[in-house]
Parts: structure tokens; sequence; C-alpha cells
């Protein structure tokens, strides 16, 4: 009798745009809406670096139907409070023509700290993400899991690029996102690590030698939480639509369901050199699911396309177990009619106005509530 799979908990994290619907511009909630959301949503709202920005976390979720329902509580409940206040809310990426310059930086001591050591690298980062902590049992399993689950990071990338344009250009890449983040230290693609000790003793020796005042300062685009028995996958750009999102998450806890399934029958997968998946994490960042990427079995280029539709048949035998099959078909709506990133280029291409744009970001960002 084959084993049943364990319960992988899922706790999503989404970034959201607080925007001025005449200007179109982002805009400074001053933190109204942080501590209007407080008095019903506790800690799951929180203010972010920059004062124009909102974060959201789910409560723990036993599946992807729960986390979706809390999402779009979570969506919900930030516009009601932004209409109050006269603005609205998005989810990109980037946005289309802000610039980081004018935005003010949130007045708390964690920022202010991240700035004086980053300084500009920190003031530009005006970003938006949406990360995605999968339970695991312990985290020496955790590790191996974070060790193969990295050959998908292109993957699941590709789906969620949402971010064309930064300060009024099109930068000609689906997610300039990452380019902004890349100015940071200890980003990027997860370094291999062979054991949870070899991984604590990393973190360690940065803690004490003054490279980070604590473990959580490692912003790779994946993983192994230094508190929490999760691995936490970073690399997605934040998404127009609740559908969307929710879809990707599918895909990581299938991901990762389906590589314990194989660590358990003692048939781990490939462990590639991370020199050759960045090589894919820039075709996802340049083309989104328009380009082509490398299958390294093959040692040939491949359709983006293609490549997504072998990753639906590897991790196929999972996802009724894990209740998921809805969320999770709604990737060929993407494949579809496109990304955040290809629906926020075809506007652009329509009306030459970024406005327009960012109206379209506003709008497809309650769809579905």
């Amino acid at each position: 009798m084959q084993k049943k799979l364990p319960v992988f908990t899922l706790g999503v994290e989404e970034e959201y745009q607080i925007i001025d619907p005449i200007t179109r511009d982002l805009r400074s909630h001053l933190s109204k809406i942080v501590d209007g959301a407080k008095v019903t949503l506790n800690e799951q709202v929180k203010a972010e670096m920059h004062q124009s920005v909102v974060e959201v976390g789910t409560m723990i979720c036993n599946n992807v139907k729960e986390a979706k329902c809390e999402i779009k509580v979570l969506r919900s409940k930030i516009v009601e409070l932004a209409d109050k206040q006269g603005l609205v809310v998005g989810g990109a990426g980037t946005h289309p023509f802000s610039r980081w310059q004018d935005q003010p930086i949130t007045d708390d001591p964690r920022y202010h700290h991240i700035v004086n050591e980053l300084q500009d690298a920190a003031r530009s980062n005006l970003i938006f993400g949406m990360h995605c902590h999968v339970g695991i049992e312990n985290r020496e399993i955790g590790l191996q899991l974070m060790n193969q689950a990295t050959y998908f990071l292109p993957h699941i990338f590709a789906l969620s690029t949402n971010s064309p344009f930064w300060e009024g250009r099109n930068t000609g890449y689906k997610s300039f996102r990452t380019k902004v983040f890349d100015k940071f230290p200890r980003t990027g693609l997860p370094e291999y690590f062979d054991s949870v000790q070899s991984y604590d003793n990393y973190l360690d020796t940065l803690v004490k030698t003054g490279c980070i005042d604590n473990p959580k300062k490692i912003w790779w685009d994946l993983r192994l939480h230094p508190f929490y028995n999760t691995i936490e996958f970073r690399i997605t750009d934040m998404s127009l639509t609740v559908d969307e999102a929710m879809c990707i998450v599918a895909i990581i806890q299938a991901i990762v369901a389906k590589l314990y399934k194989l660590t358990i029958s003692n048939t781990s997968f490939n462990i590639y050199r991370l020199a050759l998946i960045k090589e894919n994490k820039f075709r996802a960042a340049r083309y989104g699911i328009d380009g082509k990427m490398i299958d390294f079995g093959l040692k040939e280029e491949v359709e983006t396309k293609l490549l997504l539709h072998e990753l639906l048949e590897f991790v196929d035998d999972v996802v009724d177990e894990l209740g998921s099959r809805d969320e999770i078909n709604y990737i060929h709506t993407i494949l579809n009619e496109g990304t955040g990133a290809d629906k926020q280029l075809r506007v652009f291409e329509q009306t030459h106005d970024l406005s327009k744009v960012v109206d379209m970001i506003t709008s497809e960002f309650t769809r579905g509530l």
C-alpha cells in the first residue's frame, strides 16, 4: 500500500502597491492601512520598507483552497481600507513608472538599519513579490528538498513574471524586479549544502562576523527558513490576480510533495550546477513563458511552455492527494493568455499610456474576490 503524503502546509505572503487613483503613482498610506487592518487581522498585515507598500500573510493553511480563501479576505480587506483613504491597490512586481527617489521610507529602526547598511541599493528596492512557505517534517529533509527544488525555480519564475516596466521605461524584461533585487547581497539562487549542520554553520558564521544581525537576512530565491520548519520560495513576482497567485502556490506545493515522494523512496532528483540553473533564470526573467530554457538532461533548448507541460506531468501523481487540481489547471489559462507581464505589455502596446497599465493592474487585483 502506498504511503500517504504528509500535510504540506502553506503560508503565503504578498506585497501590495498602494496607488493614488488620480495620478496613478505610488502613494504613502501613512501606516493608516496597516493600523486599520491590525484591528481585525492582527499580525497578518505589516508595513514594508517603503510607505507605499503593504505586506500581508496568511495563517498556516492545510491546503491551497484554505490559502486561496485567506488571500481573498486579505486582498478584500486592504482594498476596503485603501478606499477609505481615497486610494486603490495593485499587484505587480514593479510599478510601471513610479520613481523610488520619490517614495518615503517607513520610520522603523529595522528599515533605518537596512538603509544605513545598503544605502541606495535599499532605497531603490521598490519591488513587490510573493513568498510561499511550504511546511516540511524536519530541516534535514527540508534541506534535501531545497537542493532539489532549485532546478524548478526558473520554471515557477517564468509563470510569475509581472514587472516589465521600471521608472517609465519598457525594460525589455518580463521581470525586471529580480534585476533590481540583485543589488542586494545574499540574493539569487541558493547555495548547495550537504547537511543542515553545514547550512547552520554558514548562518552562524555570518552572524558572528557581523555580516548579518539575524539569519533572516539571507534573501535567496529559495531558503530553508532559519526559524520555522518550512522551505520558503521567494523568486516570484507579485501576481495580478488571486487565481494566478494560487496556481503558482499550488505548483510550488506539488513540486515539494513530488520531490519528497521521490526522496523517501530513495530516488532523489538530479542536482544541477547553479551556473546552469542561472542560465534558465536569466531566460525566465528576459522572456517569461515565451522563450526557451535549457533541458539539462537533453543538453538542448526547449520551449519554456513545453517544459511547463512536462512539469505538470512530473507532479501529476501528487496533485489529487493535495486537492489542488483546480488551482493547478489554471496554468493553462496563463499559458494561453500570458503572464502579468504579457498583459501589461499588451495594454501599453494598445494605448502607449502607462497610466492605463496601472488601471489594468488595479482592476485585475480585485478580479475573483
